[in-house]
């Protein structure tokens, strides 16, 4: 069994295959090894759609076999420890050194850190599109009338704007439906304010606005009572509320709880553990590489990108598009020159943000959050991606998970 690797990469997500199938791409002469112990692969994306009962769950996911480059050996084993002063990853059975590292094992969602959240989560009202889309359609369709509860956490976590989509979305099926008159949508949001792109905000407001859902700001959720379907939040002072209603709020020591019907959650996003004990983390225990090169700050020969990686910027696969090529091009100049290459990650990310069934915004941004429309967008006849778009939503359902499947995963640049 072979147990060193030119080029090792943890993790089979978008990040690790993307980037191992892009250096094959460009030299089929490099020895590359996949640690992932998952014999499934899930295109995330979707799952909003799922959620919303307009795409089917199946379709989602695909066996790791077919998606893994067909040169790279395939390490069917989970990463326990990272060794970089010695160059080798451990996993459950065997220890593996390395040249070169890749670091992309994404996240993990801990519903312990939020009290009664295990209890409650997946189960009668209370729903999250993060880790079971089919039961959210569930309490959805379902649901009769009374206080809709949206929550969106700290962050970060993934997909920056998934926490709205699927409000949006269900608003629509209450008014399809016919008991939006009897509904209260409320989103509860610990950020204050809706998005930090200005220009993606105003349309979110006018969404906001025209649905007449009830935003309170600054309102971050820590605990549970699911017996009495009550969700507590620590609230800031400064607060802030938009299209206010009148609806009972419960006091507790420094807590406010509000009773829900249904309740759509994220539960916290963390660093896996093998993450944080390792020496690659910063103080937040995110892997800490540079923002722009995204090599290491300590480890020259290791590069850390996608949802595990301390870039500041949202956490989506569109990110992982702009960064993956970057990676690739500074490890294959590494190996011939022992020097990095000029090329620079921006900050890049994008929030697909489904405002409804048929209509979409597409926030494109950097690390300065400045609005950032892709030009090929005029391609499809659409000249502002800020304002809702029905060819948006053909994009989202339709084009991404093409492309995702048959040119990201495949490591071409799209």
């Amino acid at each position: 069994m072979k147990t060193h690797y030119q080029i090792l990469a943890i993790g089979g997500g978008t990040a690790g295959l993307m980037t191992a199938s892009s250096l094959l791409k460009k030299n089929p002469k490099l020895k590359v090894g996949i640690i992932e112990p998952s014999d499934k692969h899930w295109y995330q994306p979707a799952w909003t759609l799922v959620g919303a009962g307009t795409y089917n769950y199946e379709k989602t996911q695909r066996s790791m076999a077919s998606v893994m480059p067909k040169k790279a050996d395939w390490i069917k084993d989970k990463a326990v420890s990272i060794y970089p002063e010695k160059d080798e990853v451990k996993t459950g059975n065997t220890t593996f050194s390395y040249d070169y590292l890749i670091v992309a094992p994404g996240l993990k969602l801990d519903t312990t850190l939020v009290e009664g959240l295990p209890e409650a989560i997946n189960k009668g009202v209370v729903c999250s599109n993060y880790t079971n889309p089919n039961h959210t359609w569930d309490v959805i369709k379902n649901f009769k009338g009374g206080v809709a509860l949206f929550t969106q956490p700290t962050k970060p976590y993934k997909c920056g704007g998934a926490p709205q989509k699927i409000m949006y979305l269900a608003d629509d099926h209450f008014k399809r439906a016919g008991i939006k008159n009897k509904t209260h949508v409320i989103y509860a949001s610990a950020a204050d304010g809706i998005f930090p792109v200005l220009e993606i905000a105003k349309t979110l407001y006018e969404v906001i606005d025209r649905k007449n859902i009830n935003i309170k700001f600054s309102y971050e959720l820590k605990k549970f009572e699911s017996d009495k379907q009550i969700a507590w939040f620590v609230v800031s002072p400064e607060s802030e509320e938009r299209n206010p209603i009148i609806v009972e709020l419960f006091k507790e020591n420094n807590l406010v709880g509000i009773k829900y019907d249904m309740l759509h959650l994220v539960p916290p996003n963390v660093p896996p553990e093998f993450i944080k004990q390792s020496l690659l983390v910063d103080e937040a225990d995110w892997v800490d590489v540079d923002p722009f090169t995204l090599q290491h700050k300590k480890y020259t020969n290791i590069f850390g990108l996608g949802d595990v990686s301390n870039v500041p910027t949202s956490k989506t696969s569109a990110a992982i598009r702009k960064q993956a090529p970057v990676v690739v091009t500074n490890v294959l100049k590494l190996i011939k020159y022992q020097k990095l290459s000029d090329r620079k990650y921006d900050g890049y990310s994008s929030c697909p943000f489904i405002t409804g069934y048929g209509k979409m915004v597409l926030a494109e941004f950097d690390y300065s959050k400045k609005f950032m429309p892709d030009p090929k967008l005029k391609r499809l006849l659409i000249k502002d991606s800020s304002k809702e778009h029905w060819r948006l939503w053909i994009l989202k359902k339709y084009i991404l998970p093409f492309l995702y499947w048959n040119k990201m995963l495949k490591g071409k640049e799209v």
